[in-house]
């Protein structure tokens, strides 16, 4: 459900406070006017003072009906005007039934001409300075206009019982009254405004510091949830961890405890050693790969202060390394570099990462007879790469999740049973701090596509 705006729901709400204390104010005249009829059935008009009530009554059951329409209306602009009219409307109309009431008991001898008071203090609290000062200006006009009119005799005056002196024909007794309710409307009206205006300053201060709160509050749950996803990111790394490195230590350990238990043959025991010997050098990758990424996964990366570099010259370094082991594992290796290709902003060293990581693989999981090829060139703004091979490929269940640390396919564990699972980690995690991005294409049995792009360099 949508929120209503402050100021549009204060007031259409204090709209409906009019309406309900109008009610009161009915049923409280109707009761004083019948138990003033029964005591002096002579004096009071009782007549003219019950049709202004029912006067009030029926205007007040429209506006009842009027704010109805204004609550179901949609908010906004033109709800906010109706609803400021409609406040003027009704406090000026609450004024004239005043005056009307005043009229038929007793009019200015009447000490409930002081309720006029009770209408500007409303005026004050609802509605602007200037409307307040109109308000007070509107009640000292028919409370002059009033006395006025019965004094010259163009109202009849209905003289209340309570008094035996007719007031309203001295002029001294006019004038200050006169005065006295004017001065006092104003004074009234200025000091309600001045106390309303401090206290709205001081809720538009508070609402102010309930917004500020509210966005600390959302930004220190932002970050207790980055923490608490760090921590259970930790957790899960170090787990994961743990239980790679489980099985090399305790192979190396067998291994060990085999060859140092005197029970094997020397040739049985140097074979044992070999193999411990290869297990560490599998763990020593791993940790290798562990401390790349976990440098990768904690520097904090400004990609303005980064060398410019062209990745043309970091690759023609990778490709003669890789054409050494492509060779050797019979796969027919190539490489493709557009002309004039833009710099990007990178490390060299963690460039050579990406290259080594992609290639290797390639070059690892292709069947002798197979080929990898790799292509450099710029599309727009980014300088573009991809790795293709023609090898086992990647299942397409295995697909989102190849660039998860310590993830490896199935069909990747098949192939080479030992590995770290940690390469196309750090490879995502380079790219994506340089601003760039990687994706993968493949289908099992019918080879592998990766490719990324990075941000041509500015400037």
């Amino acid at each position: 459900m949508e929120a209503k705006p402050p100021i549009e729901a204060h007031l259409i709400g204090r709209n409906g406070w009019l309406i309900r204390l109008r009610w009161l104010a009915v049923g409280c005249s109707a009761l004083a006017i019948a138990l003033g009829g029964l005591l002096f059935p002579d004096s009071v008009a009782v007549g003219p003072l019950l049709a202004v009530v029912a006067a009030i009554a029926l205007y007040d059951l429209q506006f009842s009906l009027y704010l109805r329409a204004l609550r179901l209306a949609p908010p906004g602009e033109a709800r906010l005007r109706q609803a400021t009219h409609f406040a003027y409307a009704q406090v000026a109309l609450d004024l004239i039934a005043l005056a009307a009431l005043l009229h038929f008991s007793g009019g200015i001898e009447n000490p409930l001409v002081i309720c006029f008071v009770l209408h500007v203090i409303t005026a004050s609290v609802l509605l602007q300075r200037r409307v307040s000062y109109l308000v007070a200006a509107l009640a000292s006009v028919l409370i002059a206009s009033l006395a006025g009119l019965e004094y010259w005799g163009v109202l009849r005056h209905f003289h209340l019982p309570l008094f035996g002196v007719e007031l309203y024909r001295h002029q001294l007794y006019l004038a200050t009254s006169t005065a006295a309710l004017t001065g006092t409307l104003f004074l009234v009206a200025y000091l309600a405004t001045s106390m309303t205006t401090q206290l709205r300053e001081q809720d538009r201060e508070l609402q102010a510091s309930i917004e500020i709160s509210r966005v600390r509050g959302r930004e220190l749950e932002e970050v207790n949830e980055q923490l608490r996803r760090t921590d259970s990111e930790r957790t899960r790394f170090m787990v994961l961890v743990t239980h790679e490195l489980r099985a090399p230590v305790s192979s190396i350990y067998s291994c060990l405890e085999l060859a140092l238990s005197g029970v094997a043959s020397p040739e049985k025991a140097r074979e044992v050693l070999e193999r411990a010997q290869n297990r560490a050098k599998e763990l020593l990758s791993f940790i290798s790969d562990l401390l790349s990424l976990t440098r990768i996964r904690e520097q904090a990366v400004v990609r303005d202060v980064l060398p410019v570099i062209q990745l043309a010259d970091v690759l023609r370094d990778v490709e003669d390394v890789m054409k050494v082991e492509a060779e050797r594992a019979d796969i027919l290796f190539g490489v493709e570099i557009a002309p004039d290709l833009a710099p990007v902003r990178a490390r060299a060293d963690q460039m050579r990462l990406v290259w080594m990581n992609l290639v290797s693989n390639a070059i690892k999981y292709t069947h002798p007879g197979g080929i990898v090829r790799v292509v450099l060139g710029q599309d727009g703004e980014n300088v573009v790469a991809s790795v293709h091979d023609t090898g086992i490929g990647i299942a397409a269940d295995d697909i989102p999740r190849v660039f998860d640390e310590f993830y490896r396919a199935s069909n990747a564990r098949l192939v080479s049973p030992h590995g770290t699972g940690v390469g196309l980690s750090i490879v995502r995690r380079i790219l994506e701090n340089l601003g760039g991005k990687i994706w993968v294409e493949s289908e099992s049995g019918l080879g592998t596509r990766f490719c990324f792009t990075i941000p041509r360099a500015s400037g």
